[in-house]
């Protein structure tokens, strides 16, 4: 099989680049630059940007599987900016996976197209998405994926994958910043501290990408949405903690209640808006909620339609990320 990631020197990408290598796939990595990671791999690089078509074309030529795993993340910025790549993006990926006759799209999504501020208690892919947009990231995602799926047909089998707080070695997102805050004293509990929450390990997400491609001549997954996660939710301060005593950090002790938070965050983005200010809020109303409510899903479809099973149990993946000499600096 020859198979083309995009994204494929970011965390998850270069992930699955190394699964895709261990067997013993024909590789292609998209990058918008030269990677020494991606090189030490051996694989053919395609240099470019998803928001250039002709580079898309050119890299999507002679494959039979795109992994589309490139996007931008985060909670604030330019709507403009979040369109071009995760939706634009998209659409040139769809375009030329049908110019250049791949057979298979498997799409990296996020379970927070389904989310609109409100706990998400064991929901499965039955819940529609969100009619209430908390940040561009989590909407420009929903269109994209719902585009990717709409597109399912003959001659090209597409599904989207919705993996939750991805984590692991090589992360210079989520948990660093965790820490970072922490330790500079910015980091509030937000809620009653019960909240619970879905994670899952990278080699986890990354295993899950080559399972779905795999899967995608069944009726049962082409077109299809897919929930990600460890398969064991986790109560969201408690693990917080715990990832703060690993670095010798102590528990958070200050708390605010979730409404103070949205308040906080709603307040903040207009200031920032009007004030045309780039920099992240400390506080935006999408973070409050995501630290102040239970968001835990059903993965049943994954282990059923594509024989998902986290292969790395959340203790063994906790012993590996902080064998990671990067979080202790």
């Amino acid at each position: 099989m020859k198979a083309l990631v995009t994204g494929a020197a970011g965390f998850l990408g270069l992930y699955i680049v190394e699964q895709l290598r261990q067997c013993g796939y024909d590789v292609r990595a998209m990058a918008r630059q030269p990677v020494e990671s991606l090189t030490r791999l051996g694989v053919e690089l395609a240099i470019g940007d998803i928001r250039d078509p002709a580079a898309v074309q050119r890299a999507c030529a002679g494959r039979d599987v795109v992994f589309h795993v490139a996007g931008v993340a985060g909670i604030w910025g330019p709507w403009e900016h979040f369109f071009e790549v995760n939706v634009l993006g998209a659409r040139h990926v769809l375009a030329a996976c049908r110019s250049q006759g791949v057979q298979r799209l498997v799409y990296t999504s996020s379970p927070s197209v389904t989310f609109s501020g409100d706990d998400q208690d064991g929901v499965d892919e039955s819940v529609p998405y969100s009619t209430r947009w908390l940040c561009h990231y989590q909407h420009t995602k929903a269109i994209a994926e719902r585009e990717t799926l709409a597109a399912n047909g003959p001659g090209l089998a597409t599904c989207a994958l919705r993996p939750h707080l991805i984590w692991g070695p090589r992360d210079r997102h989520l948990i660093p910043r965790l820490i970072d805050r922490a330790r500079r004293g910015q980091l509030r509990r937000v809620g009653n501290g019960r909240n619970r929450i879905d994670m899952i390990y990278v080699e986890n997400a990354a295993a899950a990408h080559l399972l779905a491609a795999d899967a995608l001549g069944r009726e049962s997954v082409a077109g299809k949405a897919f929930f990600l996660s460890q398969g064991e939710p986790v109560n969201c301060w408690q693990w917080i903690d715990e990832l703060l005593g690993r670095v010798g950090l102590p528990p958070v002790r200050k708390s605010i209640s979730t409404q103070k938070a949205w308040r906080i965050g709603a307040m903040l983005e207009a200031t920032y808006s009007f004030l045309r200010i780039d920099r992240e809020p400390r506080m935006t109303r999408f973070l409050a909620a995501q630290l102040g409510r239970s968001h835990w899903f059903n993965i049943s479809r994954a282990r059923r339609e594509l024989g998902y099973a986290p292969r790395v149990s959340t203790a063994e993946g906790m012993r590996r990320l902080f064998a990671d000499p990067a979080l202790s600096r």
